[in-house]
């Protein structure tokens, strides 16, 4: 009898989604990302997330722009929630050698790419695109648009 072989399965990329693209998922139903969502919600992408992003995600989903009265918001929080993996930060975590975001705000989703070692954070905030080279060549992971992030990986948009 011939040995079975099992393919190693290869990790699916760690992805850290900044607030306005989780709106465009989970809020939006914004199809410059239902690629990127459709990918996640199959377990072909993961996306990490922590209290904090949790936090700021909640208080956006309750902003009178967005639209969405308690029971959506309560939907659209709890449909991340079921597709994102909560990683906790180290208390005494240290960033030594990664790129501060002149929008303060914004610290924590590269912060948490760093820790969870995420390979994208996808965005679409002018503060954090224009670290990108920094935050490349110091942490050791891309931000980009999720548009640039298709353009690079052409499969996703194919199911």
């Amino acid at each position: 009898m011939a040995p079975i072989l099992i393919e190693p399965t290869i990790p699916a990329a760690l992805l850290v989604l900044d607030t306005n693209v989780v709106l465009d998922w989970v809020a939006f139903d914004d199809a410059r990302v239902r690629p990127i969502a459709a990918a996640i919600e199959r377990g072909d992408l993961r996306a990490v997330t922590s209290d904090a992003c949790l936090q700021e995600l909640r208080r956006a989903l309750g902003y009178a722009q967005v639209g969405l009265d308690s029971a959506a918001q309560a939907l659209a929080y709890e449909r991340y929630l079921a597709h994102a993996t909560l990683f906790e930060i180290p208390a005494l975590a240290v960033e030594e050698g990664l790129p501060r975001c002149e929008d303060a705000d914004d610290q924590k989703f590269l912060e948490l790419a760093w820790h969870a070692r995420a390979s994208h954070l996808l965005t679409r905030d002018k503060a954090l695109l224009k670290l990108a080279r920094k935050v490349e060549r110091s942490g050791g992971f891309a931000v980009l648009a999720p548009e640039a992030f298709l353009r690079a990986a052409p499969h996703l948009a194919q199911g």
